[in-house]
């Protein structure tokens, strides 16, 4: 992530945007936004796993998935005034908030349930630390992990989960 990327992540945190501002913005289609939903670069073999991990250990089929570089994700991440060729963070879209980063981990962890929310214990650690580690993770992830050719597909059976 740019330093230009940074200070625009910082300014949509510190905006106070809206919850679902994203709604009036003729730029983002609309979409079923009833549940949450993890944004997730869907070329990275690490943020792919992460988003086969949540179909998983998501039960209850709380989450949805969209890939980063689908058409509403790429409006999304204008919106959130990020750069749309650059997947550095997973977005958490829950109740029209967006949450970035270590927080939004945290967060979809969180929502996963037992055991998973036990993970809101990294609370306790400075955001600003969890998120200089999840910045370097994002900058190595594909040297590190890996790249795929084509977005994540779904299974057909959880054809549900995914939007586009």
């Amino acid at each position: 992530m740019t330093v230009a990327d940074r200070l625009r992540l910082s300014s949509a945190r510190k905006s106070g945007r809206q919850p679902y501002s994203y709604r009036q913005d003729y730029l983002v289609e609309k979409f079923p936004d009833d549940r949450p939903i993890i944004i997730f670069d869907g070329n990275c073999v690490l943020c792919t796993g992460f988003a086969r991990f949540i179909l998983k250990y998501d039960k209850r089929g709380s989450f949805r998935l969209m890939a980063g570089q689908s058409p509403t994700g790429q409006a999304l991440y204008r919106h959130l005034e990020l750069d749309p060729g650059d997947f550095g963070t997973n977005i958490l879209l829950d109740q029209g908030q967006a949450w970035f980063k270590s927080r939004g981990t945290i967060r979809m962890f969180q929502l996963l349930g037992f055991p998973w929310n036990l993970a809101v214990v990294l609370r306790i650690v400075p955001t600003s630390l969890l998120d200089r580690l999840y910045d370097l993770v994002a900058r190595n992830r594909f040297k590190w992990f890996g790249r795929r050719d084509q977005c994540l597909l779904s299974d057909p059976a959880q054809h549900d989960r995914f939007l586009e």
